[in-house]
């Protein structure tokens, strides 16, 4: 079975499944993931905002928008990864997303890695970065890749804030460039 056919049958049975139903009811579908199933790098936020919802693409609003410019600083497009988000349906009104309802996707997120095998996750924010590194703040944290056991490989993290704060927070828009800049040689220095 190809990367897309596996994908497809993780997506397919989250809504068979009938994970957290009641955010299923208030979206407009699932927005399970966007870019190349061979990836080297998975991009991970937290949950659809609304422009997510009605495409049904991960990251295409302001965000989005910011983490497309990124990629390009970085000589890289949307098609050379793959974006994910940990929560695959839109918490009403954009609200964060609740631990449970985390908790509900964590399974499927980790399959997804599973079949993709990415070199490096980056985490974008806190959400997605708690269940990589635990008990991590990202103030502290962000920028600095980490060499993590997962399932029965190791993985390295690469936790970011979350492009949507570089928005709001004109600081936090430099120090999210500086960080992103890491990644191609963080990228040689896994291939080595």
């Amino acid at each position: 079975m190809s990367k897309v056919a596996e994908l497809q049958v993780i997506a397919d049975e989250i809504v068979k499944d009938k994970v957290c139903p009641e955010l299923a009811e208030g979206a407009a579908q699932l927005v399970f993931g966007d870019g190349s199933p061979d990836a080297d790098i998975v991009f991970i936020g937290e949950a659809p905002g609304k422009n997510e919802d009605e495409q049904g693409l991960p990251f295409v609003g302001a965000a989005g928008k910011f983490l497309g410019e990124m990629l390009q600083s970085v000589g890289l497009k949307r098609s050379d990864v793959y974006i994910t988000n940990i929560v695959k349906y839109r918490p009403p009104n954009n609200r964060d997303p609740e631990p449970e309802e985390k908790r509900a996707f964590w399974p499927y997120l980790v399959r997804q890695l599973d079949v993709i095998k990415p070199k490096l996750v980056v985490t974008l924010g806190r959400h997605s970065m708690e269940y990589f590194l635990p008990n991590q703040k990202i103030s502290v944290v962000h920028g600095e890749p980490k060499r993590i056991q997962f399932g029965e490989r190791k993985q390295v993290i690469l936790p970011l804030y979350h492009p949507a704060a570089a928005l709001y927070n004109g600081g936090q828009r430099q120090m999210l460039l500086d960080d992103f800049a890491k990644i191609p040689t963080l990228l040689k220095q896994i291939n080595e």
